[in-house]
This record gives structure tokens, sequence and C-alpha cells, in this order.
């Protein structure tokens, strides 16, 4: 007997994922658990391993395509065995009012059941799925005042999803006879303004966006247009942490087989100021704000493809060993392609280290639905003017770093943001580390 190979369900609101790429062509010998395709969805790239042992029989799918979750796209099996057929097509969605077939059941994914189950979505079947698509496709269709019923979704039963808004809206969305207004300055004319990325006759290479690079392009013009955005640089002053870590970092290796960076201390400080300052672990939701009781830490880290933001759960309850290896774990997973959806969720509060590519200091974009995110410039030793207690100036070696707190004016106020970073500032300046003493 063959073995079917899934599209397996990445997260309790996937509905679909698109193959990107095949690791194994047909008729080559697999090993379980060995990998096998790649895929992409709304919340995580990743690897899916193989079912079972044996040869690739059969790649139903192709690389681009966009497949349901649970539907069988290849076949593994022994030489000579033969792979059953694929299902015929599913029947048509039977027009509004009409009786569908027994045979045939419509399923959608939780958060499009969960859209609202009396809001008045009329018309057929199929214009009901696809308008209870997921919260971020119908976030960008609002934003671009795209009428979700209009389009002819790729997902299930034709429900609309990310890739295909973002390709209606890339391509230009028709627009409907109205009286035209006065034409408005090109500055202020929103979304409706666009200018060529290129001339006729141009030279240029087109190349299209990865999916993870559309995702992360419409997260960001949607934080853009949700926060008040704010940024503040703060200097801080590592050299304890810098001597402590050089004394401690081959015995913390040798004893627990994980490398000790400077993001530990990082997560440490920021996690003990989270909690002393909570206003900068919320959310906002209407005219209410959401206080976050749990600390998980998003670390964005950076990969050849794209931007992915692992969450460091429990953040507060760890130690320097605990935060190490989390964050270690994660970033190698991320960038193996290993990580799972629900390792990318949660998060209550972000970091990002543009500082190991010699950044001096950056103002990011928050990621929603936070409230701000932590810009973590570059570490590295610089002249600075030291007073000694009678007052007297010289200049000093120091291992210095710039962070730049980018905050959500809606909520947080400059003074807040000051108090949070300067609890950060004076834990690392600090050289009270006691769990580091056995390395020492």
């Amino acid at each position: 007997m063959a073995t079917e190979v899934v599209m397996p369900q990445m997260g309790e609101s996937i509905a679909e994922g698109t193959i990107t790429k095949w690791l194994v062509k047909v008729g080559e010998k697999v090993e379980r658990d060995q990998p096998l395709f790649e895929i992409s969805t709304d919340k995580v790239d990743a690897e899916i391993p193989s079912p079972a042992a044996g040869l690739l029989l059969e790649i139903r799918n192709q690389e681009g395509e966009t497949v349901p979750v649970n539907q069988v796209v290849a076949m593994i099996g022994e030489a000579g065995t033969v792979a059953a057929p694929a299902p015929a097509a599913a029947p048509a969605l039977a027009p509004a009012g009409a009786a569908a077939p027994a045979a045939v059941a419509v399923s959608l994914a939780p958060d499009a059941a969960a859209a609202s189950a009396g809001s008045a979505v009329s018309g057929s079947l199929a214009e009901r799925v696809r308008q209870l698509s997921s919260p971020l496709v119908r976030s960008i269709a609002a934003k671009e005042a795209v009428d979700l019923a209009q389009l002819s979704g790729s997902g299930i039963h034709g429900r609309v999803t990310k890739q295909d808004i973002l390709d209606y809206v890339a391509q230009g969305k028709p627009q409907r006879a109205v009286a035209a207004p006065a034409p408005a300055p090109a500055a202020k004319s929103g979304t409706g303004f666009q200018v060529a990325a290129f001339q006729p006759g141009e030279l240029v290479t087109i190349e299209p966006m990865s999916r993870i690079r559309q995702i992360t392009a419409a997260h960001m013009r949607y934080s853009k247009d949700t926060s008040a955005h704010v940024t503040t640089v703060f200097h801080i002053d590592f050299t304890k942490v810098d001597r402590i870590r050089a004394r401690a970092k081959d015995g913390f290796f040798k004893a627990n087989g994980t490398k000790l960076s400077y993001m530990p201390f990082i997560f440490k400080a920021v996690a003990a100021a989270l909690r002393a300052h909570p206003k900068l672990n919320a959310a906002i939701d209407g005219t209410n704000v959401v206080f976050k009781q749990e600390i998980h830490l998003g670390m964005a880290v950076a990969l050849d493809w794209g931007l992915l933001v692992p969450v460091i759960r429990n953040a507060d309850q760890l130690n320097l060993l605990g935060l190490a290896k989390a964050a270690n774990d994660l970033a190698g997973r991320a960038r193996a392609k290993k990580l799972g959806p629900d390792e990318l969720k949660g998060g209550t509060f972000t970091l990002t280290n543009p500082g190991v590519f010699g950044s001096l200091f950056g103002t990011p974009v928050i990621n929603q639905p936070q409230v701000a995110i932590l810009g973590i410039g570059a570490i590295e030793k610089r002249p600075m003017v030291m007073s000694d207690v009678d007052g007297c100036d010289t200049i000093a070696i120091r291992v210095m770093s710039y962070f730049g707190i980018t905050y959500d004016h809606r909520l947080v106020d400059g003074a807040d943001a000051d108090h949070f970073i300067n609890s950060v500032k004076k834990m690392l300046e600090s050289d009270a580390w006691p769990e580091l003493e056995p390395y020492l």
C-alpha cells in the first residue's frame, strides 16, 4: 500500500498552504522524517517531513500551488506500488436557496467561522465563504476598500486568501464608476496614488515577492496605519556586562552546551522592566487597554528569505541560562525552517537587533497588536567622558550601545517609554549577575 502525503494544518486557523519547493524528485528514495517539501502559510514557512520511508511515487501538486489542508499532495511506497488515483474534483457549490448535495460538507476555518455568526453576509454560499476570510485578509480589504465578494479566491471553496488579496491590490484593483472629484495634490491622494516602478525601455530584472515578504509588507503597512509611532534613543554602557560575560562564557558553554551572548542579559533586563512598567506590555482594543499578565518576548530573526519573530514565552520566569537556550534554539530552528506556527504568535513585546549588522540604532516598526518595540544597536567600544567622585573628567574606552524604543503614542507617553528604558539601562549597567558566579 502506498502512503499518502497530505498538506498539514500548521495552526488551528490555517486552512491552506503553498508548496514552495519539492526537496525530492519522483522516483527518488526517502527516509521517514526526511524533509520532503517546503510550504508557506500565513503564519510560517516550514519543511514538511516524509511520513514514511520508500520511493516518491507521485507528486500531485507542483511548486507554487496553494493546497487546502489535508489534501493529498504526493504518494510514497515501494517500487512497483500503484498509487491510488487522485480524487475527482469536488462538485460545484449550490446556489443560494438551493439544497446542497448530501455528500458535500462545507467547512470554514475557525477564524472564518468566528467572524460573526449573526452578521448579515448575503449572497450565495460561495460569496459568504469568500467574505468570511481571515481577520488579516479582512483588515487589508478594509484598508484597500476592496469588496471581498468581488474576488474569486483560491482557497477552500473560493475562500479569499492573503495571497489573493495582495495579488489583487498589487495588480491595481478596478474602480467603480463614480463622479470624479476634483484632483487632489499627489502628496495627499492616499492609497489611490501610484508611481510607476519602472519606465518603458528601462533595464530591469523583475522577481515576484516571496510569500513571507508580502506578509511582512502587509503587516508593516498595517502597523504604520494603526499606531502613532514615536521613537526615542538611549545610550547604554555595556562595559560591566561585557566584562562578566567575557569571564563566564567559556565555562557557561562547557557546562550547558549553549552560547552566552549579550541577548540573554538584554532579555532579562527587558522582562524585568516590563513587569515594572505594564503599560509597555499591553495592547489597544478600540477604546480599551488590554494589559497582558504574561510576558512573551518576540525576537526578530533575519533570514535570507525574510523576517520571522519567534516568541520566548514567560521570559520573566527564566534565568540567563533559560533565556540563552530559548533564544539560541528558536533562532536556529527559524533558520532551518523548523518552527511551528504557535511559536510565532502571542508575543507581548518585540526586540530586534540590527546592531549585529553594524547599525548604530534604528526606528523599528511596531509589531501589532503590541504597543512598543526595542531596537538594539551595535555593541562596540567608544570613547566616553567619565567623571570621578571629585568631578574630574577623563576620556575612557567603554563598551556602548544605542537602544531605540519605538512606542505607540496612543497609549504610551514619552515619560512612560523613558522610565521603561531607564529601568533596562539600570540593570544592564550593573555588575550584579550572581547566577554567573559558578562560571567565573
